[in-house]
């Protein structure tokens, strides 16, 4: 297996690889992935010896105090042969020096929450609840805020 940065991307090898594990929203909108993938602070690829697509993971940095893993994705192929612990072992290394290192995932009543939950906290991950953090997000829909998008007064 070969763990690379990748800075060009192909639209129809990336799309595959998002649609195989079944994330909509990013395939919904192939540009907007293409654009998210151009603009993330890295993207490393895992890779067979025959150049196959295995798996991506990808980041946002200030690569100074936080480090965000956007997304880590292994096609269901290649689901247990260590594909996704190699990609974020590599981002681990990579981002060692920053004081924060962090992801969201599925809630652990999921099905696809329970995988998760047992796979970062085999890579020695917490909830923040367990690091004594508190972690907020909006809704993904939200009514606009009174005056948004009206220019101050």
């Amino acid at each position: 297996m070969i763990i690379a940065r990748e800075v060009e991307f192909d639209r129809d090898e990336m799309f595959e690889l998002y649609d195989a594990v079944e994330w909509e929203g990013y395939t919904s909108d192939v540009d907007k992935l293409m654009r998210g993938l151009a603009n993330s602070h890295l993207v490393v690829t895992a890779r067979d010896e025959s150049g196959e697509l295995l798996g991506l993971a990808r980041t946002i940095s200030d690569d100074e105090a936080v480090c965000y893993v956007q997304d880590v994705l292994v096609h269901p192929r290649h689901h247990r042969e260590g594909v996704g612990r190699a990609l974020m072992e590599h981002l681990m290394d990579r981002y060692a020096h920053c004081r924060f290192f962090l992801l969201s995932t599925d809630h652990e009543s999921t099905p696809e929450g329970v995988r998760n939950h047992a796979f970062y906290r085999s890579l020695g991950f917490l909830s923040y609840e367990e690091k004594e953090m508190s972690a907020f997000g909006l809704p993904r829909v939200r009514a606009p805020r009174a005056g948004a998008g009206q220019p101050p007064a």
